[in-house]
């Protein structure tokens, strides 16, 4: 993969736990990144925003080390992508993806859904596991609301219990990065309400790790949330603290939809004009 040189890049922050500078991602003739920067700093809460087709999977996918950018420098906890051993950094970022989700084999018992995150694996097979992190899924999926179905096949799972499972098994390795694509997509009223509830509760944990959300609705948004990324056609609208970035201005250049933005309690809403 091309690495420009590290003297064309910005030093990174102290704090840095997560930048891109000018990533650019081709598929064939496809454009799905184009020179998008970002800076996500420890403790902060991001959520990206945008269309179908944005380019806001395909970031979250180059911020978990699963894919290398055509052009552009990635750094990951304080990691350039491209001179390290990405299995390695991967146990140190938690990600829950549909992708990921698909990979799981449907008679996994959710529990070990859970566990085998301690090896970077989906299906358990000889892997020696301590009772400590039984115990740690068990709390996980407790935390999520699902210790109930610790010993279920995975494929038995409605939508909304596969994504709090994903989650715990995000948060297994105790990572410094977390990755969420999506969380409450496809969920009804009340499977969305109670997840982001959960969601809200681990922005305001301190001990909690940095986070980026992706989703395609401000309804979705945890409160807690601090920074937003709106993407479009692959680029960059505008990124920076979420009150600066979530106006009905900017979400109209990014959905190419006249729209407004209501903030209730934390919770936003937006609305066509």
């Amino acid at each position: 993969m091309p690495v420009p040189p590290a003297a064309a890049q910005p030093a990174p922050d102290e704090d840095e736990v997560l930048g891109l500078d000018a990533v650019t991602v081709r598929r064939g003739t496809n454009l799905l990144l184009d020179a998008v920067d970002l800076r996500v700093h420890e403790g902060e809460r991001w959520v990206v925003l945008g269309p179908n087709g944005a380019g806001k999977s395909t970031l979250l996918s180059v911020a978990a080390a699963r894919l290398f950018p055509t052009t552009g420098a990635v750094r990951v906890l304080g990691e350039r992508l491209g001179r390290v051993d990405v299995f390695e950094l991967r146990p140190r970022i938690g990600l829950a993806s549909t992708a990921l989700a698909r990979a799981v084999p449907g008679q996994e018992k959710v529990r070990d859904v859970v566990v085998t995150a301690a090896y970077g694996v989906t299906g358990r097979w000889q892997e020696a596991y301590d009772p400590d992190d039984d115990e740690r899924a068990l709390q996980l999926l407790d935390l999520l609301g699902v210790a109930h179905l610790a010993e279920r096949p995975f494929a038995t799972l409605s939508d909304g219990e596969r994504k709090r499972t994903q989650i715990a098994r995000a948060l297994m390795t105790d990572p410094e990065l977390l990755l969420l694509d999506e969380p409450a997509g496809g969920l009804d009223l009340g499977g969305r309400e109670d997840l982001l509830r959960r969601l809200t509760a681990l922005a305001a944990d301190p001990a909690a790790p940095t986070t980026v959300t992706v989703t395609h609705h401000v309804e979705e948004i945890p409160v807690g949330t601090t920074h937003a990324l709106l993407l479009r056609g692959g680029r960059a609208v505008a990124s920076g603290p979420v009150d600066d970035v979530l106006t009905g201005e900017l979400l109209t250049r990014t959905f190419g939809l006249p729209l407004s933005i209501e903030r209730r309690g934390g919770r936003l809403t937006a609305l066509a004009v």
